[in-house]
């Protein structure tokens, strides 16, 4: 303390109202803070924010895993029992069906059961994944109104109602 009892402190930062940007059940983005479900996180803390796909779903992967691994034992075992050379033309348009099989089967997984979008991004230097959903369009509102939560972090002093432009000191 100084001799007129005034502290070395710098004064109190001018605060903003926090103002809410999205609000659904489970999920919350103020200009202060990110919760979703059990986890919360500051604004100011959340960095290096990227988007993504999440993993194929388990069922779809293992179904596509089984036909390819199928096809191939089929293939595998008609070339070494020699049955390749007796195969008419139609046998042939088969096995090229059974061995596209794996194909189509991605394609249909991944449309009927589509990767989750997922947010992550860092807080404290450790790498979290912040958000998911399967819905695009709640998805896409999350990280609008996030991205507008840091937009706002990003330029603190620029709506300071009292524009000082020169460096506080302490009273002597």
């Amino acid at each position: 303390m100084q001799a007129d009892r005034t502290s070395t402190r710098p004064p109190p930062r001018w605060s903003r109202p926090t103002t809410l940007l999205y609000a659904r059940p489970g999920i919350v983005v103020t200009t202060e803070r990110f919760t979703a479900g059990r986890s919360s996180y500051a604004v100011a803390d959340l960095t290096h924010l990227r988007t993504g796909r999440g993993p194929h779903d388990r069922l779809a992967a293992r179904i596509v895993t089984l036909a390819a691994v199928g096809a191939g034992a089929a293939g595998v075992l008609l070339g070494f029992t020699g049955g390749l050379e007796r195969l008419t033309a139609g046998a042939y348009l088969g096995l090229g069906a059974v061995c596209l099989l794996p194909v189509l089967l991605v394609l249909l997984g991944d449309r009927w059961r589509p990767p989750a979008h997922e947010l992550h991004g860092h807080c404290h230097g450790t790498e979290l994944l912040l958000f998911s959903s399967d819905d695009r369009e709640q998805f896409d509102q999350v990280v609008d109104a996030l991205h507008q939560a840091r937009e706002q972090h990003r330029y603190p002093d620029a709506d300071d109602p009292s524009p000082t432009t020169r460096h506080w000191r302490p009273t002597r």
